[in-house]
């Protein structure tokens, strides 16, 4: 690029950018700055507000508080400044009216899904989900008398019809399966969403709103292990659920959204909270209730990532492709299945649903030579660890079936798209020529090591 083009690029972007108005901030300046707004005197940075306990000297604006009748901090668990502007921030991001921040990914599932269903109700969820999740629907909320039909996400929207029941109070999916790396069909989705009317929720985890946004997409909620790439640096466990504020409640199917609610002094809460009337009922009775508050510290650390979400996505992405296309080459791997190449499936619906043309930082492959290859494959890694996460900023392998699915047995690893010779990657940001050299020197020893 010529230094005149450079030029011309950035006096266009001045051009077209409506700095007086922070909800039309570019997607980069609102990862910075959404969020918190400082005051004259005020610190530049996100402080951190390590409180639980905050002061009033009034009864009646205390009351106020208790009955919804006004917004403001009460205690901890429902509400804190550090947290709120997590909440903020991540609200722009995904173009959303408010969100619920949560102390782990799996409890942003768990209150998302909550504030939908009760004893009785079902559930539409894709089998390709994140392990986690599908236990949590499949026993822990069994248990509970909520039912779930599990899909096949590939299945023809004729097949898909057939799941759905009159008591079905929404359709779950993930944007990028966890590990099976199926990019998930928007269009089909909020289709079958629209056409029994129900909410469209989706797991935005491994896309994160950078690559994709599922709220302009058809979703109606979007939920977020923060825990990944939102921190980014594997230092701070939290959730997210969003709500995107286009979804009509008062269809007859969500009457807890919609009648008064005795413990708010009979407060409605599509009346008195509208488009945000999801995410206000999700505070006001599961965060309270449940009680999986996301702490000031971790609100700060996740605040902090969000900051360079930006400039870590694309070299995640950039990464995952090279490394992907290296293995898809080598005699001594199976096969290799990263959506960001040409040859896979799901390529053009990056294209079609991206915002960024990325697959973001996940990939899995196959090693040839048996559980002996993948041990000294994996003990080889100089630069890549051993670790039960992903989304690290630094680069990692899991061995499924022998970890995060070594319950199931290889009949039902199979069918959940694990098998034996499955490694999950997640690929960092380091220098990917470090990378690639590092698992050619590792796949070199397994060979040894695995005859």
């Amino acid at each position: 690029m010529t230094k005149n083009t450079s030029k011309k690029k950035i006096e266009s972007a001045k051009n077209t950018a409506n700095v007086t108005d922070p909800s039309k901030w570019n997607f980069a300046t609102k990862c910075l700055q959404a969020g918190w707004k400082p005051k004259i005197g005020e610190p530049r940075v996100l402080p951190i507000f390590q409180s639980t306990t905050y002061k009033y000297e009034d009864v009646d604006e205390v009351e106020r508080l208790f009955a919804l009748k006004q917004s403001g901090n009460k205690y901890t668990r429902t509400g804190n400044p550090t947290v709120a502007a997590f909440e903020s921030k991540i609200t722009e991001l995904e173009g959303g009216v408010g969100a619920v921040a949560t102390a782990s990914g799996q409890a942003a599932v768990l209150l998302a899904i909550s504030n939908l269903v009760k004893a009785g109700d079902h559930i539409v969820a894709s089998k390709t989900i994140y392990g986690g999740s599908y236990t949590l629907l499949s026993v822990r909320l069994s248990k509970l008398g909520i039912e779930t039909t599990f899909i096949d996400p590939e299945d023809s929207i004729a097949e898909l019809r057939k799941a759905f029941r009159p008591n079905t109070k929404l359709i779950f999916g993930e944007t990028i399966g966890n590990p099976a790396l199926g990019i998930l069909d928007f269009e089909k989705f909020s289709k079958l969403a629209k056409e029994f009317d129900v909410p469209f929720l989706v797991d935005n985890t491994l896309a994160t709103p950078f690559l994709v946004k599922p709220l302009k997409l058809g979703a109606n909620v979007v939920i977020h292990s923060a825990t990944k790439y939102i921190d980014g640096h594997a230092v701070a466990l939290g959730g997210v659920v969003i709500d995107g504020g286009n979804y009509n409640w008062e269809n007859g199917k969500f009457p807890d959204l919609v009648e008064p609610d005795a413990q708010y002094a009979n407060t409605s809460y599509t009346q008195k909270f509208g488009r945000a009337a999801f995410i206000a009922k999700a505070r006001a009775q599961f965060l309270r209730d449940y009680g999986a508050a996301l702490s000031p510290f971790n609100a700060f650390l996740l605040n902090l990532g969000l900051e360079t979400l930006h400039l870590r996505m694309p070299q995640h992405s950039n990464n995952a492709l090279a490394l992907a296309e290296f293995l898809s080459k080598h005699p001594a791997v199976n096969w290799v299945s990263y959506p960001g190449l040409k040859s896979s499936p799901y390529f053009k619906r990056i294209r079609k649903y991206f915002d960024y043309q990325g697959g973001s930082g996940v990939l899995t492959f196959g090693l040839k030579g048996g559980r002996a290859a993948i041990r000294s494959f994996v003990k080889a890694l100089k630069v890549a660890a051993l670790v039960v996460h992903v989304g690290d900023a630094r680069t990692s392998v899991l061995h499924p079936a022998t970890s995060t699915h070594s319950q199931l047995s290889p009949k039902d690893r199979l069918a959940a798209g694990i098998p034996e010779d499955m490694i999950r990657v997640s690929v960092g940001i380091e220098d990917p020529r470090d990378i690639i050299a590092d698992f050619e020197q590792a796949i070199a020893a397994s060979t040894k090591g695995g005859k």
